[in-house]
């Protein structure tokens, strides 16, 4: 069976990080050892959570890990909460990332606003974690503080964007995609760019006119998952795009849904069909 090591936090309560991530990619036949970074009662949107911080853990994680001679198949990064957690990340890829796919879900910014408790110096350090990376999947907001750019703003030319794919790949990543992008006539996907073939792809599904929590976690995790069973990078992309729309649809038509993630468990058929598992 293969594996995939996943870092980021663990949420309680909320559809998001971890919680989203072992699920996904567990019901895709991988397994799926994680690193958490931190636990919270909930994620961030709840007033009043409790939150302990697991960096010092991550570090004996690592060397025990390290000590039985684990291997993986994919490394694949979320929410980190500090520069230090980054600078251990960024040495779990030296360690254990020697020739299998790293990917790094550059998660600190929406809307032109880095998310709180973050400043440059966290976008700096970032830039040089998804320099060690084959993959990376930042939003616009973050595809601009990792380049040090001004926000194009969500309605950004795809000129524009592909401007940004470029520049990013040049950080050394082979293949830089660009998600949540308004692609047009009520569409929404993403863009991403083949450094090697110096080919541009995106792709995009029916929009659904809701914000919800955790849905990039969704994708990255889908993504990953359907990368590590085979898929190509760009069916993995669509894969991970579709159901992510599916999850999002479900939510907003389900009178009974909750407020803080989206409806991915009852989706996780649809996804099983689209990889051809069942």
């Amino acid at each position: 069976m293969k594996r995939i090591m996943s870092i980021q936090d663990i949420s309680c309560i909320g559809k998001c990080s971890c919680g989203v991530a072992l699920p996904i990619i567990s019901s895709m036949g991988i397994e799926c050892a994680i690193v958490p970074t931190a636990v919270l009662s909930t994620h961030t949107m709840f007033s009043g959570f409790t939150f302990r911080d697991l960096t010092d853990d991550m570090v004996g994680i690592k060397e025990h890990w390290l000590s039985e001679g684990f291997k993986f198949d994919a490394i694949y990064s979320g929410y980190l909460g500090s520069t230090r957690q980054i600078d251990i990340v960024s040495d779990f890829f030296d360690t254990f990332g020697k020739g299998i796919t790293k990917i790094v879900d550059p998660a600190m910014a929406d809307n032109g606003k880095l998310y709180a408790g973050f400043d440059e110096d966290f976008a700096l350090e970032m830039t040089r974690l998804c320099s060690k990376a084959d993959i990376i999947l930042p939003n616009i907001s973050e595809a601009s503080f990792i380049l040090g750019e001004e926000y194009p703003g969500e309605d950004a030319s795809i000129e524009h964007l592909q401007n940004l794919l470029i520049k990013l790949s040049k950080l050394g990543p082979k293949h830089t995609v660009i998600t949540g992008v308004n692609l047009g006539d009520d569409k929404f996907g993403f863009i991403g760019y083949d450094s090697a073939e110096n080919e541009f792809y995106s792709y995009s599904t029916k929009k659904v006119h809701m914000k919800s929590h955790g849905t990039g976690d969704v994708f990255a995790s889908t993504f990953t998952g359907a990368l590590t069973r085979g898929k190509n990078i760009y069916d993995a992309l669509t894969i991970a795009a579709d159901f992510t729309s599916e999850c999002i649809a479900d939510t907003y038509n389900d009178p009974e849904a909750v407020n803080y993630g989206v409806n991915f468990e009852t989706q996780i058929p649809f996804l099983l069909k689209r990889l051809e598992l069942i």
